[in-house]
């Protein structure tokens, strides 16, 4: 429940919300990359307490079933955006729910991973990952890990499972 990053800086001008310092440094540098090919990416939504998850995981309880709202929200304390490392971006329409339908989309899952960032919850893998696909979600996790994971469609719970027995 008190767990912060004391690490947090902001990641503006690329979007009033804040990551871990090297989430936050690496999340600027892929917004110039992105500004320079001619696409635009922001930060909607980047580090939240464990108050701010739990508030907003109970506003979705309040319109649909615990079952439902587990599919596409993490508990209090279980949310990636807790840690610091996780942001949630659009383009130029602030609405997420449209950032699919975006040309910046798919500049995102082309280069994503060269910034060491990740689309975290894939099409098709939700029942490896827990979550619906979410292509507004991406989680920072370094280059090495980032370009592994681009390259081979593996999504982040397999290549910590694999690990995790190594």
């Amino acid at each position: 429940e008190d767990f912060s990053p004391t690490d947090l800086v902001s990641v503006s001008p690329y979007g009033n919300v804040k990551l871990s310092r090297n989430a936050a440094e690496a999340f600027i540098e892929l917004c110039k990359q992105a500004k320079e090919d001619g696409y635009t990416i922001i930060g909607i939504s980047g580090y939240r307490s464990y108050q701010t998850q739990k508030n907003l995981y109970n506003r979705y309880l309040q319109k649909d079933p615990q079952k439902v709202v587990d599919t596409y929200s993490a508990k209090a304390g279980h949310s990636e955006h807790q840690t610091g490392l996780a942001i949630d971006v659009s383009s130029n329409n602030p609405d997420m729910l449209t950032f699919e339908m975006s040309s910046s989309f798919i500049w995102m899952k082309e280069n994503a991973h060269q910034f060491g960032y990740i689309l975290r919850y894939l099409k098709g893998k939700e029942d490896i990952t827990g979550y619906k696909y979410e292509p507004w979600h991406y989680r920072f996790v370094g280059k090495e890990i980032a370009t592994l994971l681009h390259q081979t469609g593996m999504t982040y719970d397999e290549y910590v499972a694999i690990n995790l027995e190594n």
